[in-house]
């Protein structure tokens, strides 16, 4: 069996699956439908904007759904009548109800960013880097009504460097899942896929950030700040408060030393130290409300900050 005999649809929506979408273009699928959420409103003037994963669809020349709700009744008929063999989701950012699930031949097929069973949910990227892991990847799994409890297809792995943030890694990723993605159609064609079922004695779960998982807790160790940091950069950003304002924080490192948790203790161009509740934390960039993420060196300029002033 050829990619191109298998009816397929794709429902994705953010950046992270156009690589996966762009590789099954490439791999000769018959994609007969993609699926993703609604134009939302963004920026500062509210403009509807569309997602990457629709304007990828339409320049490749796709029929785009965008139903509010996929569990509704038409939903499900809108893709009842595209008869797909198989349907692949990449962060589409609804649930796949069981009439869904049941309507293509070779099932559903998630692309999932970590080593499943761990951190099953919507922010494994993240809640990696914050745990201090030194590897994660992609898992492709065949998908059923849990929230990413299905068996699993093909795992490929990826370190995480000290420095990497969830940025950096979510770009990695999205690449990886492409290739993870078309290495699981290969198999399917050839009949080698095998289902790994997943061990739920060891699974961890990583909800969606929300903008109050940023603040720092300053009696934490410098490598545990340094963690949160990057793991919410860029969104939804760790934060401090600054003689009342908020204070974003980022380009940190661990430093050797000691200081009062929270207390700065030095300010220079190469950064701001920082004690915490086991060593110290040099922090390269900053930001105060209404102001772009600046370095160090140029946030100084502003705003002068003295050794002994009390971040919390």
């Amino acid at each position: 069996m050829q990619p191109a005999e298998i009816r397929t649809v794709f429902m994705g929506t953010p950046e992270f699956a156009c690589p996966t979408l762009q590789g099954l273009i490439e791999a000769g699928c018959n994609m007969v439908g993609v699926f993703t959420q609604p134009d939302r409103p963004s920026g500062r003037g509210k403009k509807m904007t569309p997602p990457p994963v629709k304007l990828l669809a339409e320049q490749a020349g796709f029929p785009v759904y965008q139903p509010e709700r996929l569990r509704r009744p038409e939903a499900v008929q809108q893709l009842r009548d595209l008869a797909p063999d198989l349907v692949v989701v990449v962060a589409y950012g609804q649930i796949l109800p069981k009439a869904v699930l049941e309507i293509p031949r070779f099932g559903c097929i998630n692309v999932h960013a970590s080593l499943l069973p761990a951190y099953r949910g919507a922010a494994p990227i993240n809640k990696a880097i914050v745990d201090g892991c030194s590897e994660t990847g992609v898992t492709t799994m065949f998908m059923d009504e849990g929230l990413d409890t299905g068996d699993m297809l093909l795992k490929n792995t990826l370190p995480i460097g000290p420095f990497d943030t969830a940025g950096g890694l979510h770009d990695r990723l999205a690449v990886l899942g492409r290739d993870t993605m078309v290495q699981t159609l290969q198999q399917l064609c050839n009949g080698t896929l095998e289902r790994i079922q997943q061990d739920d004695a060891r699974s961890s779960y990583a909800p969606l950030m929300k903008k109050e998982d940023g603040r720092i807790d300053w009696q934490l160790t410098a490598n545990a700040i340094h963690n949160l940091i990057r793991g919410l950069d860029p969104w939804p950003s760790a934060y401090t408060c600054l003689e009342g304002q908020v204070l974003k924080l980022a380009d940190s490192a661990p430093a050797e030393g000691n200081g009062e948790p929270g207390e700065i203790v030095s300010a220079g161009p190469e950064g701001v130290v920082v004690g915490c509740g086991e060593g110290l934390l040099r922090v390269g960039a900053l930001q105060l409300p209404g102001k772009k993420m600046l370095p160090a060196a140029d946030f100084l300029r502003g705003r002068k900050l003295e050794s002994g002033i009390r971040l919390g």
